[in-house]
Formats: C-alpha cells, structure tokens, sequence
C-alpha cells in the first residue's frame, strides 16, 4: 500500500480545492484510502495522473471532467486601478501570494501564487482575472511544488495560532466577567 506522502509527492501542491478536498494533501489521504480516484487533479492534469498511476499500480484514467479541465499554468492578476481595498481576496489565497491592505490596493506575487484561481470568486469588483504565466510580458516560473506545500503549511500554522489566541482571550474574558 503506498502513504498518502507519497501521493502527496506528485501533486502539483496547487491547492485550488478543485479535486472536491480542502487541499493536496487530504486528497492524496483519500486517493491513499481507496476513497477517491487518481483523476481529480486539473492542475496536475494528465502527467500527474500518470504518475499517480504508475505509483500505485493503477491505469491512468482520464482527467474527470466534474473537476475542471486541464490547461496551462496560470497566474492571478489584480486590475490595480479597478481594486478597492476591500481585502475579500487574502483569505482564499492558499500560500499567501497577494499582499496589500483594508482599503489599500492589492498586488499579486507572481512568483508564489499557484494559479489556484480561489481569489477570483470573492471579488466583487471583478479585479482580479486569470492569466497563462507564458502570456505575461516578463514571464515567471511557477512556484515549485515544495515551495507551496511549505507555504500552504506555514499559512495554516499561522491561520491556526492566531485561532488559538483569539480563543484564549475570549476564554480569558469570560472568566474575568463572571462571577465569583
């Protein structure tokens, strides 16, 4: 039987949530539980199901089109005269690939962004499109799979710190408004 570390190993660490799980690694955990099959990864398309099948011995099916359809790898781009600021933009983004402020233009970095496509569908401004990297004017390579498996990590760690002290001074508040 092969981990879900190995599994996880092959895909593109894109975490676009289009395989119908939360992220690359608890797909490659179902793929790894026989709950899911090898051919929901747009982003990885049909190298990566190959490579998934060839791991586990499979045959390599086509991509399942209820996931999306494979394409080039793409990269998110902020309209900058269009963006108001609102912000809507930063929590979906899985690696922490745009940067700006409440009420402050946002800007994409080329170089960390997975082409995820999760922050398209929060603006309600319409700033933000999807682009081909091979189609910007100073192309820029994609981040490497490791990269945004750590990213993607760091990001959850520090999304989950903040969860935790944010419930510690709710908890400390009760205490020291309730009766003794």
């Amino acid at each position: 039987m092969h981990s879900a570390d190995q599994i996880d190993a092959l895909l593109p660490q894109t975490q676009c949530t289009r395989c119908g799980y939360p992220g690359c690694r608890p797909y490659a955990e179902a793929v790894a539980a026989g709950a899911a099959d090898l051919n929901r990864c747009p982003p990885g398309g049909a190298d990566t199901i190959a490579a998934l099948a060839r791991l586990l011995q499979r045959p390599a099916l086509p991509l399942d089109p209820e996931c999306g359809a494979e394409g080039p790898p793409l990269v998110a781009q902020i309209d900058e005269a269009v963006c108001i600021g609102c912000a809507k933009c930063l929590p979906p983004c899985p690696v922490d690939a745009i940067v700006g402020a409440q009420k402050q233009m946002h800007t994409v970095l080329l170089a960390l962004c997975t082409g995820c496509e999760l922050c398209v569908a929060p603006c309600p401004v319409d700033c933000i499109s999807m682009v081909a990297r091979a189609e910007l004017a100073a192309p820029v390579a994609a981040p490497a799979p490791a990269d945004n498996r750590t990213r993607y990590a760091a990001r959850n760690q520090r999304l989950a710190a903040h969860a935790a002290r944010s419930a510690a001074l709710v908890s400390a508040r009760k205490q020291a408004g309730a009766p003794g």
